[in-house]
């Protein structure tokens, strides 16, 4: 039961990362004062997609409702080229604590998280009473938690459909965090509109972006490029293998 609920869990954290780079934008020319001079608002997306996917690490932090969820997902993940991942998620009062190392996931959840991701299942009530206090592990392979802090797979999927970043058109320019970035947006089918600040300095980073409407409204901040991901992996008497606790129930 517990490694369907990261599944789920999973599913759901790698969605907001997903609506968060949707759109990626930006490479600057240093011979003008406006930024990207003489590039298309599709050129530069294209070539953000490349600075992202070549970042060392990256943190992202945003909000998310992907259809299907009950309530808006509240995620904040810094994770780097080779898997590590430190950070957190929650939905209302459901917390957890998520941490990757040596391709294992460990998930520290509280009880309204376990309550929320197992309800509906027979002995929920026993088997929350073993993950309290506790960091649920995922072995690698495992596809209860595929995704949730995969920084290139996140880019992967989505460059695979290159007409999400097509017919992009330039805006102003703004600042997000103290830097200055350059606003790109796309009007969808349905409703929907990305909004996507891109940096005008340095590389091509995306700073912030924003989904209005579509199946999976949501905005995203992107900051903490190239830092060092420090994870711990949790003490060993903190830890349940959710195997055993379904196998035990």
């Amino acid at each position: 039961m517990a490694v369907n609920a990261l599944k789920r869990n999973a599913v759901l954290t790698a969605a907001l990362v997903c609506v968060g780079v949707t759109g990626l934008a930006g490479c600057g020319d240093k011979g003008s004062d406006e930024p990207f001079a003489g590039q298309s608002a599709d050129d530069i997306a294209a070539k953000a997609v490349k600075a992202t996917r070549d970042a060392n690490s990256v943190r992202i932090a945003g909000t998310a409702k992907p259809q299907g969820a009950p309530q808006t997902i509240t995620t904040d993940f810094q994770v780097d080229e080779k898997d590590n991942c430190t950070g957190t998620m929650s939905m209302q009062q459901a917390k957890a604590d998520v941490r990757q190392t040596d391709q294992t996931v460990f998930i520290k959840g509280n009880e309204k998280f376990w309550q929320t991701a197992l309800q509906g299942q027979p002995g929920t009530d026993k088997v929350i009473g073993k993950l309290q206090d506790k960091w649920v592990k995922s072995q690698p392979g495992d596809n209860s938690t595929q995704g949730m802090c995969d920084k290139q797979s996140v880019i992967a999927a989505m460059d695979s459909d290159k007409s999400a970043r097509k017919g992009m058109k330039r805006g102003e320019t703004t600042k997000v965090d103290g830097k200055e970035a350059l606003v790109l947006t796309k009007e969808k089918s349905g409703g929907e509109k990305l909004t996507m600040y891109v940096a005008t300095e340095g590389e091509p980073y995306i700073l912030k972006s924003v989904t209005e409407g579509g199946k999976q409204p949501g905005e995203a901040t992107f900051s903490d490029y190239n830092a060092k991901v420090q994870v711990e992996q949790p003490p060993a008497g903190e830890v349940v293998d959710p195997k055993t606790v379904a196998a035990n129930g």
